[in-house]
């Protein structure tokens, strides 16, 4: 199921999990590596330079069987031989729960770990929040975002809207149909509230987990009959889990981009190149 380089993860050494299982219907292509880096470099290249920097040392990339070997054939080219990179692959499109869960048999079970999107670009703060929460605190975590900073145009996405209080996830509920129009921030989803404010806290899918989850992710496919057609999605089981378990809410200033649309790969290239001039990342990737 995987291909291992490096030593054996420690508590010391937390692990992230990124999804690049995604089909990409709204792209039309291979977002993962779509091209958003100043030399050209994928959104998972950034994604994975990013995590090395902050810390993460073992980096468990879940692919599948038909995208799969073109994103494990550019990983084994063009990173870096000294990272420690795994491959795990997800059968089926049964949702975020079942692709975490491929990779499983790859990690320590026992060690807390971070999840994020392969074609979501987080930020380097936001990568190092994450890691060192997962160094340091007993919590499961979620990073952040203002809504108004995770979006990279007026076409519509999906985003989890979350409730804090103290500094805790109180509730995470899916939105979509979410785009900027002359009158603001909607949600088309027949949902309310319709409007939304620019700083409404959303997910972008980037977690940390301690282990307790494994066997909630577990049991809720098989609770819920996970399949294509009723995908099993972390919102979905964190939301039961809250009762239970703190989330910490990891508030942070980047600019979360991603790669949903077509339209969307200049201005996310536009956004990289303003952040390489600013100096928040360097102009090549792991270079740090």
């Amino acid at each position: 199921m995987g291909v291992r380089r490096g030593s054996l993860v420690t508590l010391r050494q937390v692990p992230l999990v990124i999804l690049a299982a995604g089909r990409a219907r709204r792209y039309g292509g291979l977002k993962q590596l779509a091209p958003i880096g100043v030399n050209g470099e994928g959104v998972i290249d950034l994604v994975a330079s990013d995590a090395y920097a902050a810390g993460f040392n073992h980096i468990v990339l879940v692919i599948n069987e038909d995208t799969g070997p073109a994103i494990k054939s550019h990983v084994e080219e063009y990173w870096p031989s000294s990272q420690d990179v795994s491959f795990a692959v997800q059968e089926h499109a049964y949702g975020t729960v079942h692709a975490v869960l491929a990779a499983k048999s790859l990690l320590d079970p026992s060690v807390p770990f971070g999840v994020a999107n392969a074609d979501d670009l987080y930020g380097l703060e936001a990568m190092t929040k994450l890691g060192e929460h997962l160094r340091r605190e007993p919590t499961s975590c979620l990073v952040g975002y203002q809504l108004d900073r995770a979006l990279v145009n007026d076409l519509p996405v999906s985003r989890g809207v979350c409730e804090i209080a103290d500094g805790k996830l109180v509730s995470i509920r899916e939105r979509h149909h979410v785009q900027l129009t002359d009158k603001g921030y909607v949600a088309n989803d027949g949902q309310l509230p319709r409007h939304l404010e620019p700083e409404t806290p959303v997910s972008m899918n980037l977690w940390g987990f301690q282990p307790y989850v494994w066997e909630a992710f577990e049991q809720a496919l098989l609770e819920e009959d996970a399949s294509e057609e009723n995908e099993i999605r972390l919102p979905d089981v964190i939301s039961q889990l809250l009762e239970g378990h703190r989330f910490d809410v990891l508030a942070n200033a980047s600019r979360c981009v991603g790669v949903t649309h077509a339209e969307d790969l200049p201005l996310v290239q536009a956004d990289v190149r303003e952040q390489v001039a600013r100096g928040e990342r360097p102009a090549r990737a792991f270079s740090l």
